[in-house]
């Protein structure tokens, strides 16, 4: 089958998206054949911030819903493939916006947040994040959080988090946890990479995990190539198993070096806890949300079958998220 064919047809997901969020994003994102994504509503925000980022979706969905649909589940997802537009569901890679109260997850909830990683890099109230210099574990409130998450059918992302209070919280679930967007740490070594053992812990719990095509992660770096994210998925293909690994590009498109200071401080404004300078460089032939079909280009170049290639791309984060929120 012709790429530009097989590219169309195929479900494509992404586990992470945290760009800066435009019209000229939305195009990019329906131009790259992107199914849906999973996309950055809060990371820092307390209360107020977070309410107001989803009021601005919200409004997003009215003027560019030639474009972009809101999406709950799976089904919602499949809708938005028939209907040729971009499924956004809504996500928080902290628990910064519940602040102290868990009564309000299931507001969230009811406005379509349906993904919360427990911490972002540092330590917060429920546990601690990978560059925490010691490592807390899950605290009596995180579980709590994790109890609500499980009733309401919110889906745990576990990219951020320590060690240890990431396997106590794999450990805890009723239902499976994921890292949404993470490369492996025998591939690089970085403090936000998970390791083998890491990786088939959540696998054994029923998780997933969506891998960064994300530079900084890489060994390559900045000189980093789409074969050379290929490589990477098939070593975490080797890891995790090929039903088990979806896309999580942790694209940034169309931010500055201020959002990426930001993003690097305790709490957005205090100590800085990731050593990172300036904004992350882009994948060589991906610098942009349109550019997905040259992502599958290069696993067809590497001689994957079809029904690999239809896995990877998005089947196997269409059932998960199925099993997961609905």
């Amino acid at each position: 089958m012709p790429t530009d064919e097989l590219h169309k047809s195929a479900i494509v997901i992404d586990g992470l998206i945290v760009s800066r969020w435009s019209r000229e994003v939305f195009e990019d994102m329906h131009r790259g054949g992107l199914t849906a994504a999973n996309c950055t509503c809060s990371v820092w925000e307390g209360l107020r911030d977070t309410m107001i980022n989803i009021g601005r979706w919200k409004r997003a969905f009215v003027e560019h819903a030639d474009l972009i649909m809101q999406v709950r589940s799976a089904a919602d997802i499949r809708r938005a493939k028939a209907l040729g537009k971009v499924g956004i569901i809504l996500g928080w890679q902290n628990t910064s916006g519940i602040e102290d109260r868990l009564d309000l997850l299931e507001i969230y909830k009811d406005a379509g947040v349906s993904v919360i990683q427990l911490t972002y890099n540092t330590q917060n109230l429920v546990g601690s994040g990978c560059w925490e210099d010691r490592d807390s574990g899950l605290s009596g409130f995180g579980r709590e959080v994790i109890d609500e998450m499980n009733r309401l059918g919110m889906l745990i992302d576990l990219s951020h988090v320590g060690p240890r209070t990431s396997s106590e919280a794999i450990a805890y679930s009723k239902r499976p946890c994921a890292y949404t967007h993470v490369a492996p740490r025998g591939a690089f070594d970085n403090a936000r990479n998970k390791t083998d053992e890491q990786l088939r812990e959540i696998i054994d719990r029923g998780g997933f995990v969506g891998v960064a095509t994300y530079p900084p992660f890489m060994k390559t770096g900045a000189n980093t190539t789409l074969d050379d994210c290929v490589e990477l998925f098939e070593y975490m293909i080797n890891v995790c198993g090929e039903a088990n690994v979806g896309i999580g590009t942790d694209s940034t498109q169309g931010h500055g070096d201020d959002f990426f200071d930001w993003l690097r401080q305790d709490k957005g404004y205090a100590r800085r806890a990731n050593p990172g300078r300036g904004r992350a460089p882009f994948v060589k032939g991906m610098e942009t949300l349109a550019d997905y079909p040259r992502l599958t280009e290069a696993m067809i170049r590497r001689g994957w079958p079809e029904s690999r290639i239809r896995a990877v791309l998005g089947e196997n984060w269409l059932r998960f998220l199925g099993e997961s929120i609905g």
